[in-house]
């Protein structure tokens, strides 16, 4: 007899109140991410994309400022303001507005002992102009030549004067900065080559401007 028999439960009945359990227990209890929250800086760096390395050439720094221009018009004054600031803070030495040849206090130090020094290789770019100046003028008098011949003559001695005096200033200036920067990873390289470009200059031409007279003691 039917009434007799023990009833069974429906099986959809089952697997739809079993569904129902599950959906207001995942609503009940949120899973955490498996990760801390970024902080703000680093979620906007992250919106911004990777910061682009400084340019290495004056070509690339040329065309990075050109579209720096071009997604941030200014005005013309408000950049020559701009280039005048920077102008003078290269002039006066200032880390933030120097080339990255001439940042850094190793090379800061080598420009005080350069300038602080009388150099034969300050007078290389006058003589040069004077030996310029010289071969456009081509005369066949007799005197002109004596005259031309013994010039050439005392410009080669001079030229290698100041390449004797280059290489031995090189030297002594990278041994001193071994001394007074031995903690400086790689801070000789290029030092020698460095130091003799700046003795060549004229000392009013150059840049950053010299700190020290000739003469000067070198600040420790």
């Amino acid at each position: 007899m039917r009434f007799l028999r023990r009833s069974t439960p429906d099986t959809a009945s089952v697997d739809s109140a079993a569904a129902d359990i599950d959906d207001a227990a995942s609503k009940a209890y949120t899973a955490g991410k498996g990760r801390a929250t970024p902080k703000r800086r680093d979620a906007e760096a992250k919106r911004r994309g990777p910061v682009a390395p400084p340019p290495t050439t004056m070509r690339e720094a040329m065309k990075r400022n050109k579209e720096l221009r071009k997604a941030n018009p200014v005005s013309k004054d408000e950049r020559r303001a701009a280039a005048k600031v920077r102008r003078a803070g290269m002039m006066s030495g200032e880390e933030k507005y120097l080339p990255v040849r001439d940042r850094g206090p190793v090379k800061a130090y080598v420009r005080d002992v350069v300038d602080s020094r009388r150099n034969l290789l300050g007078l290389f770019m006058p003589l040069a102009i004077v030996v310029f100046l010289g071969l456009l003028f081509t005369q066949t008098n007799p005197a002109y030549v004596q005259v031309s011949t013994y010039f050439t003559l005392f410009t080669m001695a001079m030229l290698l004067v100041m390449a004797v005096e280059g290489i031995t200033n090189g030297r002594k200036i990278k041994k001193a900065v071994q001394e007074r920067f031995p903690k400086e990873a790689g801070a000789t390289r290029g030092i020698g080559m460095y130091a003799f470009v700046r003795a060549s200059q004229i000392r009013k031409l150059r840049v950053p401007k010299p700190r020290l007279k000739a003469g000067d003691p070198i600040p420790s």
